[in-house]
């Protein structure tokens, strides 16, 4: 069964939907400076192309936004509370996200000598901000498909 919509106040709907705008204007002006200085002239489409798909590599793959929205909201995890807060992720399945995530420098596998030996992962000052990055897409999609509503 799907949840309700998340309610808001008009003046808070009203101000998310000014910030989401004020995205996508900063990401055209951030596309149409990289485009201009770009080798072989605007719109290095190879580039372009390229850089996309990194960014999908990383971010396009299942369980890759709720371990990362995780951390942000809940803080540093031990691998056994992330695995209890991920309902459905299989241990192996997260310990390959966790290595995945700490390789490409969005999460931090910090260990704290023992006995016993604990490991906590945290964002990174990187995965900090792509989630922040992300979250005006968030919102876009939410309001979209009418997840977030006013009152």
């Amino acid at each position: 069964m799907p949840e309700p919509p998340l309610t808001l106040s008009t003046s808070v709907f009203e101000e998310v939907k000014s910030k989401v705008e004020e995205t996508i204007s900063n990401g055209k002006t951030v596309r149409e400076l990289l485009a201009n200085n770009s080798r072989g002239g605007p719109w290095n489409t190879e580039w372009e192309v390229e850089a996309a798909v990194e960014a999908l590599h990383v971010f396009g793959s299942r369980w890759t936004i709720e371990i990362l929205s995780t951390l942000y909201i809940a803080g540093p995890r031990r691998f056994n509370q992330l695995k209890t807060l991920l309902s459905g992720i299989s241990s192996r399945t997260l310990s390959d996200k966790l290595r995945f995530l700490t390789e490409e420098g969005l999460v931090i596998r910090q260990v704290e000598d023992g006995p016993p030996v604990r490991v906590d992962y945290i964002l990174s000052d990187h995965g900090v901000t792509c989630g922040r990055l992300l979250s005006p897409l968030v919102a876009h999609l939410k309001i979209r498909s009418g997840s977030v509503k006013t009152k």
